[in-house]
């Protein structure tokens, strides 16, 4: 698999996979994925659930308003190496139900393969979209994970 790749979803759906390599534990990823606090730190929203399955996660602003701009539900949770999550749009119910993303995590020694799959995209404006949303994110959250810090500037309001 390449860096990024489009792949088919369930029934046609579009899907995108994204892999990186991050020089940290799978450990570190996981809670840099599930808590609130250090998601706030590199993502711009805090992912807020007791990531248990069958329970309910928000996708909140930090900017005061707290405002859930996705929402979902834990399909999977097996710390620190997988979780699997519906995303949709809160207050929508859209044909064909919410899209999917899998997060997995594998350490390697000093190094964690993560690779993300975001599954059952409504249609190819979606995953071009996901695509970009997840590459400034992801990008993001490595710089966070090897440095303490996220970019200096939020990737994802590049022109």
């Amino acid at each position: 698999m390449r860096h990024s790749d489009a792949v088919a979803g369930g029934e046609g759906r579009p899907s995108f996979a994204y892999v990186l390599y991050i020089e940290s534990s799978a450990a570190d990823v996981w809670r840099a994925l599930t808590d609130a606090e250090r998601t706030a730190a590199y993502w711009g929203h805090a992912n807020v659930s007791d990531w248990q399955p069958g329970s309910s996660w928000e996708h909140r602003r930090t900017d005061g308003t707290h405002v859930a701009d996705v929402v979902g539900t834990v399909l999977e949770a097996t710390p620190p190496t997988r979780l699997v999550t519906t995303w949709a749009l809160p207050g929508g119910e859209r044909p064909g139900g919410p899209s999917r993303v899998t997060f997995g995590i594998e350490e390697y020694g000093e190094i964690v393969r993560l690779t993300v799959t975001h599954e059952d995209l409504a249609d190819e404006a979606e995953r071009v979209e996901a695509a970009r949303g997840w590459a400034a994110v992801l990008s993001n959250l490595k710089t966070y994970l090897e440095t303490g810090r996220g970019l200096a500037k939020a990737p994802w309001l590049m022109p």
